[in-house]
């Protein structure tokens, strides 16, 4: 459509699962691109940054990035650095890498080897909201908070949704097509 931002799909640590909302939402429409994220960069800070650059200075025109779990902070981590502008951002239940994490993630010591601290808790550049469940296993609703008041971003309660991802039960996730239409409608 035109005037409208052209969707960019930032994954979290585990990159693109098949089922998961992000790829499906990306399946529903060839227009939405994704960030593509491989092998070893799939835990590194400064790889999954600059993977997000090319794929943002590869679009011409606006851009809205949709990023679930570490992809969120991946995106505060670019935000710091690019100079590529951006309509706005859906940060969908971003991690608390503060805390240390459930069995089968990364632990602090990894995330602190990999670039990821200290986490960005800057206002981001662009305008932004940032989606919080109230059982996520990998952030408190009160971590996902403070982390979009520090960003400057308009905060949703997503209510118990886990951590919005198929073990969670979540494969589809239609309040992401309308969170996104409400930030395409932003001027």
């Amino acid at each position: 459509m035109p005037g409208m931002a052209t969707v960019l799909i930032v994954p979290g640590l585990r990159d693109d699962a098949p089922g998961h909302w992000q790829s499906l939402l990306a399946a529903g429409d060839a227009g939405i691109r994704s960030v593509p994220v491989q092998g070893k960069a799939m835990l590194d800070c400064a790889a999954r940054v600059q993977a997000l650059e090319d794929a943002a200075q590869a679009i011409e025109g606006a851009l809205l990035l949709v990023a679930h779990s570490g992809g969120c902070l991946t995106v505060a981590h670019w935000a710091a650095r690019t100079r590529r502008a951006v309509h706005a951002a859906l940060l969908a239940v971003p991690p608390d890498f503060d805390t240390p994490m459930p069995a089968g993630y990364p632990s602090r010591d990894e995330l602190q080897a990999a670039g990821w601290f200290p986490l960005p808790r800057q206002r981001l550049p662009f305008a932004s909201l940032v989606g919080a469940s109230r059982n996520d296993p990998l952030a408190s609703f009160e971590a996902a908070q403070a982390l979009a008041e520090a960003w400057g971003s308009q905060f949703v309660d997503l209510g118990a949704v886990g951590h919005l991802n198929p073990a969670s039960g979540y494969g589809p996730w239609p309040q992401a097509r309308d969170l996104i239409d409400q930030l395409q409608r932003l001027n």
